[in-house]
């Protein structure tokens, strides 16, 4: 499983104190004032690199879509995962470089803000013509048909490289020519563009209800809230609270991982009650009546893991379809952070659903029929022992390596 993690330089808001960002990271706590923050922003986050240039040359920044995730592509052999981490240039141009390759892996990178120097290019290219760009390039070695695809848990940035023109174009990072070849015709103050405008959000991580410090971790997209038993995740108008329960579980050395439990509306396919599941699933049961009014939901990861882990975990929970009254309250032992959105969740519904769909031959060429709309979800803690350097679930059949665990938090 490959991984590549940037570093970011950043500059508590509180007290200007420095510090050393990962590119996973929400909750910055200073290790000075101590103040807590929640990092966001109203779309996406913004870097720049550093440059090396001689004083006094007149910079442009070129940006660069920047893409990671897994894809997940049925095929009729089953469904194909592969891990994703590339760049693409956001203004087409024969001089410049197509991506970034391997330079933010090995650069600490800054923040974007409206201080930095320079020219600014406007990105041509939109970020859903670089991903139908991406999905062709990633498609080309599939066998046909394609049945369904889709991203999951993807992080999308733009990265602003620095160059400046003499004679030709000079790469301002490694203060070289990028090509021998003059750039005559290449004006960059006649490319859209100017000063940056956007700069990162700070959110005080405060509780909304009671006014208690948020707890999580670096990576944490939600935080709790022990003194209100609450917990809250981030959105474009502050922190939002969440529902959220906890299968219950006696005992120690208990590792709880989230899963969303999502509700969702299916058309083109039965699948409303537990009754539907297994005939959808081909399950070795026997349908009982009641089971007609067990209303169906899917099972996700809330959690970054490997693209076969997450494929693996929401089937099983899904086919489970676990019905113990959950415990609404925070609980005990070791909790692993939330670190994939909900959103990745529902994109990732429709693979879920063809996991366990049987048989595959006949039901994959329905899946572009098939229509999922998510109406509401619900944060649930699954209780994992812990054996050695794995974690356990024997109810649902489920384990997982702590080193894996940790190592897919880059993802």
């Amino acid at each position: 499983m490959k991984s590549s993690k940037f570093l970011i330089e950043h500059q508590c808001p509180q007290c200007g104190a420095p510090a050393t960002l990962e590119e996973t990271d929400h909750l910055f706590i200073c290790g000075y004032c101590r103040v807590k923050s929640f990092l966001q922003s109203r779309d996406f986050f913004r870097y720049v690199l550093p440059h090396r240039a001689p004083k006094g040359k007149s910079l442009v920044y070129l940006p660069y879509w920047r893409f990671k995730g897994c894809l997940f592509s049925c095929v009729s052999g089953g469904i194909r995962q592969k891990i994703v981490d590339v760049s693409h240039q956001g203004v087409e141009s024969r001089y410049f470089p197509i991506s970034l390759g391997l330079r933010g892996q090995t650069l600490k990178l800054r923040f974007m803000s409206p201080e930095e120097e320079g020219r600014f290019l406007k990105p041509g290219l939109a970020y859903g013509e670089v991903l139908e760009l991406l999905e062709r390039r990633l498609s080309a070695s599939l066998p046909k048909p394609l049945f369904a695809q889709a991203f999951i848990g993807e992080t999308l940035s733009q990265i602003y490289s620095p160059f400046y023109i003499e004679d030709t174009l000079y790469d301002a990072v490694l203060n070289r020519p990028v090509s021998s070849a003059p750039a005559e015709d290449l004006n960059g103050d006649a490319l859209p563009g100017g000063r940056p405008t956007w700069q990162i959000q700070f959110l005080p991580a405060l509780c909304p209800n009671c006014g208690w410090d948020l707890d999580g971790e670096r990576d944490s997209l939600a935080l709790n809230c022990k003194n209100c038993n609450s917990i809250w995740m981030a959105g474009k108008k502050g922190f939002t609270k969440i529902r959220f329960g906890a299968l219950p579980e006696n005992g120690e050395g208990v590792t709880y991982l989230p899963f969303y439990r999502l509700k969702a509306e299916v058309t083109g396919i039965g699948l409303d009650s537990y009754a539907d599941l297994i005939q959808l699933a081909n399950l070795p049961k026997v349908v009982q009546e009641h089971w007609k009014d067990r209303p169906f939901r899917f099972w996700s990861p809330a959690f970054k893991v490997r693209p076969q882990d997450l494929l693996r975990f929401g089937r099983n929970l899904t086919l489970s379809q676990p019905q113990t009254d959950l415990i609404s309250e925070l609980p005990e032992g070791e909790i692993h952070p939330v670190t994939l959105p909900v959103q990745e969740a529902v994109e990732g519904l429709k693979i879920n659903l063809a996991s366990f769909m049987k048989p595959q031959r006949v039901l994959f060429p329905k899946l572009q029929e098939i229509q999922i709309k998510a109406r509401r979800f619900m944060l649930v803690y699954v209780p994992f022992h812990k054996r050695g350097n794995e974690l356990t679930q024997p109810a649902f059949q489920l384990r997982l390596n702590k080193n894996l665990l940790a190592y897919a938090r880059h993802l």
